[in-house]
């Protein structure tokens, strides 16, 4: 792809980019390359510099996963996103393991690490913005601890629904009780007896399609 394509897309998402040298921008372009993940497919695995990584169009999904194999997902990445957590190269302090998957088929742009890393070495501005993307999305992973730690399933589950009707902008989830029991970290016996209770109590209904939103206003008052 070339340099233009990549410069015209990181001119608006990166604002260090007006700070650094010509030399330093035809760098980062250079070594830059455009992937599309089929659905399903692993982009990054435990503690490796898989590069940073924007997302144009798709969706993924950072989580981290136990040594008996269960995972707990810390966010979701969409058009728009970017990851840094998948470049350690770059945050060196970030010593624990990650895991990134393309929940649908997705089309990113990745810098690779090294290149990244050589360039905020020379530039303040960009190991700036590297250290605040992270911390803001150790925002997003507190959150999420906050959630399983200290919510009951009932407000975990109103919290996650009502947060997906305003990111999709349908009344429609649709998702299995498996994905949104990946999502939120719990077990899949669990959200669905309490789908069921929400279903009971004529606040959503479920169905193949998914979860339908059925009183938006009783879900909200689950979520204070």
């Amino acid at each position: 792809m070339e340099r233009s394509t990549f410069e015209s897309v990181y001119k608006k998402i990166l604002p260090f980019w007006s700070e650094i040298s010509t030399d330093d921008k035809d760098y980062i372009c250079e070594h830059s390359v455009t992937l599309t993940y089929p659905k399903g497919t692993n982009i990054h695995a435990g503690n490796e510099c898989s590069g940073v990584i924007f997302v144009i169009t798709g969706s993924l999904r950072l989580y981290i996963m136990s040594e008996e194999g269960k995972d707990i997902t810390l966010y979701r990445l969409h058009a728009g996103d970017m990851c840094m957590l998948s470049a350690s190269c770059v945050l060196q302090t970030i010593t624990f393991d990650v895991f990134l998957d393309a929940e649908e088929e997705s089309e990113c742009y990745v810098i690779s690490g090294p290149a990244f890393s050589a360039v905020s070495e020379r530039n303040p501005a960009v190991k700036i913005f590297a250290l605040e993307s992270a911390v803001s999305r150790f925002s997003d992973v507190m959150w999420v601890m906050q959630q399983i730690l200290f919510m009951g399933i009932d407000k975990r589950l109103a919290i996650f629904l009502s947060d997906e009707v305003v990111r999709t902008g349908s009344d429609t989830i649709a998702l299995t009780h498996e994905q949104i029991a990946k999502y939120m970290g719990s077990a899949r016996e669990v959200v669905s007896r309490m789908l069921k209770y929400f279903s009971n109590e004529g606040i959503v209904e479920v169905s193949r399609k998914g979860v339908k939103i059925l009183n938006k206003k009783q879900l909200r008052k689950l979520t204070l």
